[in-house]
């Protein structure tokens, strides 16, 4: 008997739902504070933070206030005359042409780099490799180089001082970045994938229908953000291939604020703001497929 109750577990124990020796307890230690981490975000909070807030707050001063004050000085009289002088201008009609030139040219980029993409892809030939060869030989080439054979081109088609002027260089040089994010997304699709649905009948439009492109959305959406980014802030084309007040694209606009021998530096900082808005929004909506698409898994 003296054995049988020598060897019973005692009640303390686990076993038996009685509580844990002291020395089996959890300790719990608070986080270790990262001072050079916190320090550098500090920095990097001072950096991105005091030019927001310059350009903030000068668009609510006049301007001379703006000149007395300086732009990091609390506005002693806010007001929104600046915003007002923006929308009195031809502000409207700058913003309509920035977004056909935007939406125009991220269709012409998401349809050609599709099809190119999975033509790469799919295509196992000489030719279709020569062709992706093409397009990355187009990432080395800057606009500024080639700037007078597009003027040269689009003149003898006879789409100078047009939007078409402005999109189809624009849509051109975005299109090899856009084609080698779109054939990295493709490659992700398992083989097995192409194989059972050809199998199945399934000819190639089909393929990249049904399963290309819902399997590519997170590529095709940062395509897509770039594009309208490349289209949105581009200068160059619209500076060189357009003149009338028409086409006229917000980047050009801006300079209705600044004149011969003085620059309305709050109102200009208003249009900067107004033009900034719409941009913001699409990559708010899209910054998760973005960097998703940019890290190469947009098809798993």
């Amino acid at each position: 008997m003296t054995d049988v109750l020598s060897k019973r577990p005692a009640t303390g124990s686990p076993e038996h739902g009685g509580s844990r020796p002291a020395s089996g307890r959890r300790s719990f230690r608070l986080p270790r504070w990262n001072i050079p981490a916190g320090f550098a975000s500090l920095i990097w909070l001072l950096i991105v933070g005091v030019p927001l807030y310059a350009l903030l707050t000068s668009t609510l001063r006049t301007r001379d206030d703006y000149l007395d004050s300086g732009a990091l000085s609390v506005p002693a009289d806010p007001t929104l005359d600046n915003y007002r002088k923006v929308f009195e201008s031809d502000f409207l009609t700058y913003l309509t042409n920035t977004a056909i030139v935007t939406v125009a040219t991220a269709a012409i980029v998401v349809v050609l780099a599709v099809t190119i993409g999975y033509t790469v892809v799919r295509t196992r030939s000489r030719m279709s490799n020569r062709i992706f060869q093409v397009f990355l030989l187009g990432l080395a080439i800057p606009a500024q180089a080639v700037i007078i054979p597009v003027y040269l081109i689009i003149t003898k088609m006879h789409l100078y001082d047009s939007l078409l002027a402005i999109i189809l260089p624009t849509a051109a040089f975005t299109l090899p970045v856009s084609v080698v994010i779109l054939a990295g997304t493709m490659r992700d699709i398992d083989e097995e994938m192409y194989e059972s649905m050809a199998l199945d009948g399934a000819n190639s439009l089909r393929i990249l229908r049904q399963l290309v492109v819902p399997l590519s959305r997170s590529g095709i959406s940062t395509v897509i953000v770039y594009a309208s980014l490349q289209a949105w802030n581009n200068f160059l084309f619209p500076l060189i291939l357009t003149q009338s007040p028409e086409t006229r694209v917000l980047t050009l606009g801006l300079y209705d604020f600044v004149g011969q021998f003085r620059v309305d530096i709050p109102a200009l900082l208003a249009a900067v703001v107004l033009s900034i808005v719409p941009i913001f929004v699409v990559y708010l909506f899209a910054r998760r497929q973005l960097v998703s698409g940019l890290m190469g898994v947009g098809g798993k």
